[in-house]
């Protein structure tokens, strides 16, 4: 299957997918990620489990998800995480990207239909890795 061109291609490049699906680390903090089965967030996280990556639930109910315990915020988070995906509507999201950045993380991953470019500009400026309205469930098995 072709590619994306375009601007999805500017903002999802082959490279920084690869990077922070197999480099980056294996700690995802899943922002939006509840107990909810009908959910993305739920359906992804599983997926990114099986691929070896520990999911970090943060939902303002800060469950307990696929046996990992929630958190409230990723200010909450009592450990470092690598990766925050970020499954929450596009008005909300460059909060949360500032946030992944005042956290340390290494990389920021908007979900499928998450765009928001100034908060891109500002996570890569920081030195951030991001990729922007792609799926890693999506991604991760056609690495190979």
């Amino acid at each position: 299957m072709p590619r994306p061109t375009g601007r999805q291609t500017v903002y999802a490049d082959e490279a920084t997918i690869r990077r922070i699906l197999t480099e980056t680390g294996d700690t995802w903090a899943v922002v939006g990620l509840s107990g909810n089965r009908g959910r993305a967030a739920y359906g992804v996280a599983e997926v990114l489990q099986r691929f070896g990556k520990r999911v970090v639930p943060v939902h303002p109910k800060a469950e307990t998800v696929h046996g990992e315990q929630g958190y409230a915020s990723l200010a909450d988070v009592p450990f470092p995480v690598d990766v925050v995906d970020v499954f929450v509507n596009s008005d909300l999201a460059g909060q949360v990207a500032d946030e992944a950045v005042a956290a340390g993380a290494k990389a920021v991953w908007f979900q499928l239909g998450v765009i928001d470019e100034a908060a891109y500009e500002r996570t890569r400026g920081a030195g951030l890795d991001m990729v922007m309205d792609r799926c890693p469930a999506i991604e991760i098995p056609r690495l190979g």
